[in-house]
């Protein structure tokens, strides 16, 4: 049994997971303010990736994580867990769809990353809760909001370059910043999680990213998490 299993699911407790929507939004409203938009990280050495993929017409939630050092971006180790899919397809509640599996993937490794990048929003969210908040909320991980697309925000012009970035508004507040990861490329949505300020999660993002558009952390979970057992 790995060092990690059992500490991760205590921290949800007894609390039956939600399958309606109005139930999942409340916990919402009721997390969100757990949050921590400070740095409060130790030293980062193992960064980890996330991500989902489903199976069997989407009844099966396959969850992928994969740990690299930092800042090398070498592997390290790699876990993945299937669980049933207990909460439909709803913009702005993917977390309550991708966490059950998401946490069993986690309880797989050896030790508990030092930082997780997600396949998803954080702040960059409705109600300031996306699946890095709820996450680093429930694991008390430092973790990041790293996606392809926006679900909310505006923003102005963004340059060409890799490393210029723009903030995302919404409602006059900062909720996160797109990010060029590779020169006239698409942009990535960052937000924070939990833990980490939006200029470093920016940092660690850009940190992470090489040669393709998508931090390695990224890319290595998508592709685990992509891989069909068919």
């Amino acid at each position: 049994m790995s060092q990690t299993r059992g500490r991760l699911t205590e921290r949800i407790g007894d609390t039956p997971w939600p399958t309606q929507i109005p139930q999942a939004r409340t916990i919402q409203e009721q997390l969100r303010h757990l949050v921590a938009r400070q740095d409060e990280l130790a030293e980062v050495r193992r960064v980890a990736g996330l991500d989902v993929g489903f199976e069997a017409s989407g009844t099966l939630t396959r969850a992928a994580v994969v740990v690299l050092s930092f800042p090398e971006l070498q592997f390290i180790e790699q876990a993945l867990a299937l669980r049933p899919t207990v909460f439909p397809y709803v913009p702005g509640l993917l977390s309550f769809r991708e966490i059950p599996a998401l946490l069993a993937s986690l309880e797989e490794l050896s030790r508990p990353p030092d930082l997780l990048l997600c396949d998803g929003q954080g702040l960059a969210h409705p109600r300031r809760f996306g699946l890095a908040c709820h996450l680093g909320v429930l694991t008390g991980i430092p973790s990041i909001g790293v996606a392809k697309s926006r679900l909310i925000g505006i923003h102005g012009p963004l340059g060409p370059d890799k490393g210029d970035f723009t903030w995302l508004w919404d409602e006059g507040e900062i909720i996160g910043a797109l990010v060029r990861t590779r020169q006239r490329v698409q942009p990535l949505y960052i937000s924070q999680g939990h833990k980490v300020s939006l200029a470093t999660a920016i940092s660690y993002v850009l940190a992470c990213t090489t040669r393709y558009r998508l931090p390695e952390t990224s890319r290595w979970a998508h592709r685990l998490a992509s891989e069909s057992k068919d």
